[in-house]
């Protein structure tokens, strides 16, 4: 498999394009949905679903042109699923200072294994920096796409709407760090990192 970082957006959001062979899951289209277009079509890829880590604006800001132009089906945790359609809940009215908006979410997803296509992954409920966070884990490429829930030598911020920094800890040291460290952590914003990197680096969780 084959993984494909474009930062995009004007908070520099990770969208994550996960491609095996010509099939692809796109993760957090979070802007400037012409860059993610392009490489698909210049891959000749066929995207499978689009998984949100959460639901904030910048995770979503090209989530409707994407799912359009692919037909592609949207994943989203419960209890984030009215999120796409409030810009006050996703943050967008407040921060963004435009209405971010899109239609609900074909499917929710949970804490639990998934199979989609050839892609086969774990999914683990991590709460703290928005209520329906989640990780996506695939153990056998070792990564997990985990949204903005643990950045190299930081966490995810807890001041917003639904956020809890004791729930978040507890988040990343009673799940997401039983994983094995060697495990590379690609995260909604900034560099890629390992589990066994931040359980020795990083400042918030020692």
């Amino acid at each position: 498999m084959k993984l494909i970082k474009r930062t995009l957006g004007e908070l520099q959001t990770n969208c994550y394009i996960l491609q095996e062979g010509h099939e692809a899951i796109i993760f957090d289209p979070a802007g400037e949905p012409d860059k993610i277009i392009s490489y698909i079509e210049k891959q000749s890829l066929k995207p499978l679903a689009i998984l949100l880590t959460h639901s904030h604006f910048d995770h979503i800001g090209a989530l409707e042109e994407i799912r359009q132009q692919y037909k592609a089906p949207v994943y989203v945790h419960p209890e984030e699923k009215e999120w796409l359609q409030n810009p006050e809940l996703n943050g967008s009215l407040l921060f963004f200072g435009q209405k971010v908006t899109c239609r609900p979410a074909e499917y929710v997803v949970e804490e639990r294994s998934y199979t989609i296509g050839p892609f086969q992954f774990d999914v683990f409920h991590t709460p703290g920096h928005s209520p329906g966070g989640v990780a996506f884990i695939f153990h056998q490429e070792s990564i997990l796409i985990g949204g903005d829930s643990l950045f190299r030598e930081g966490i995810g911020r807890t001041d917003l709407p639904g956020g809890d920094i004791d729930e978040l800890i507890h988040s990343i040291e009673k799940k997401l760090f039983l994983l094995p460290e060697e495990y590379l952590v690609y995260p909604g914003h900034g560099p890629e990192t390992s589990i066994g990197y931040e359980k020795q680096n990083n400042p918030f969780l020692q």
